[in-house]
């Protein structure tokens, strides 16, 4: 067996004592069903930085973070037949489901109780290859390139669920609470698909990169949408911006709550906040359905996601620690490495 070059969450903690470490590991292999992929591209998620800053209890020690994997088939375990070698796939956050729970029954595996997830109960992608069950995989269609696929695969898929669980009626009014990596993408679909997105973000050039995008308007999240929204999806981990969009909602509206992760939410006024049958969702991960139809349209609607390409971190693993390190202040706009490591 070869040896491969990994990065691990050592010990969680705040991204300024840099958690992450440079491994050298045995090369994986796949297992029954299973393929292995040599990675091409590999995304930081906000997930990740909550693993590995310890928001995010891990699930077992010393794991590989990414899930936002690009990469081609290198090598197939037993009864593994739907990928060829050299096929371009992409790997996700949802790894494996039961397949037997009446979740995962009525069409809502991302809610098994038994789900397992890449780079959390699996290592991910911040490696130089990465072991998949090729049933959780998806195949990528051409016209994304590595770069820009990468983080179509858990942003773009979440991002596309937490519109459809916002319900926006046809030509409708979004707004969108915090603007990183599935926001970006969200809006783009919704305003290809004739909506009028409004953005609501503390950061200016976030503002500035949703009016390039064709937002409607963008501004402070306390200032207001400059009309009532029918729908709006909260993608900033920051529970008291609850109530504040429920307020921005017109009757019948609804809130979805995009993230693994939120700070806890004040108590909601029922008049304000809630009467005139407004409703507040969550948003948990994401089907296969989801993801393989995400992919197709963002393939049809040409989307493109802002990435900030980085290169793997050449040369031998050492004792301390990587100079580089995801800044929480950057994942949003898609910042990207090719192989991590």
């Amino acid at each position: 067996m070869g040896a491969v070059r990994a990065w691990v969450v050592s010990e969680p903690g705040p991204i300024d004592s840099r958690p992450l470490r440079v491994v050298e590991r045995a090369d994986p292999e796949p297992g029954p069903g299973e393929v292995r992929v040599r990675v091409r591209a590999c995304g930081v998620c906000r997930t990740d930085l909550h693993l590995a800053e310890g928001d995010l209890p891990p699930h077992r020690s010393a794991t590989v973070p990414g899930h936002e994997i690009v990469g081609t088939v290198d090598a197939r375990g037993a009864e593994a037949a739907r990928f060829d070698l050299g096929d371009r796939i992409g790997i996700a956050w949802l790894r494996a489901t039961c397949g037997r729970c009446r979740w995962c029954r009525s069409g809502r595996e991302n809610l098994c109780p038994a789900a397992r997830f890449t780079g959390w109960d699996a290592d991910g992608g911040y490696a130089e290859h990465a072991v998949v069950p090729e049933a959780y995989a998806y195949r990528l269609p051409p016209a994304l390139d590595d770069v820009h696929a990468a983080p179509l695969l858990c942003a773009g898929i979440v991002g596309y669920r937490a519109l459809r669980r916002a319900e926006l009626p046809p030509g409708g009014r979004l707004g969108i609470y915090g603007f990183g990596a599935s926001a970006h993408v969200a809006a783009q679909v919704a305003i290809a698909q004739g909506a009028a997105v409004h953005v609501l973000t503390r950061s200016a050039p976030a503002r500035e990169l949703a009016l390039s995008l064709g937002a409607a308007s963008a501004g402070p999240a306390d200032a207001g949408p400059p009309e009532p929204l029918d729908a709006a999806v909260l993608f900033a981990p920051a529970g008291e911006l609850v109530p504040v969009a429920m307020r921005a909602l017109d009757q019948g509206g609804t809130l979805a709550v995009a993230g693994i992760h939120l700070t806890d939410v004040p108590r909601l006024d029922y008049a304000r906040e809630l009467f005139r049958e407004k409703q507040l969702r969550s948003v948990t991960a994401n089907t296969r359905a989801d993801g393989d139809e995400f992919l197709q349209l963002a393939a049809a609607l040409r989307i493109r996601p802002t990435v900030d390409p980085r290169p793997p971190r050449r040369g031998r693993p050492r004792a301390r620690r990587p100079r580089r390190r995801p800044d929480h202040r950057r994942c949003g706009a898609g910042r990207l490495r090719g192989r991590a490591a």
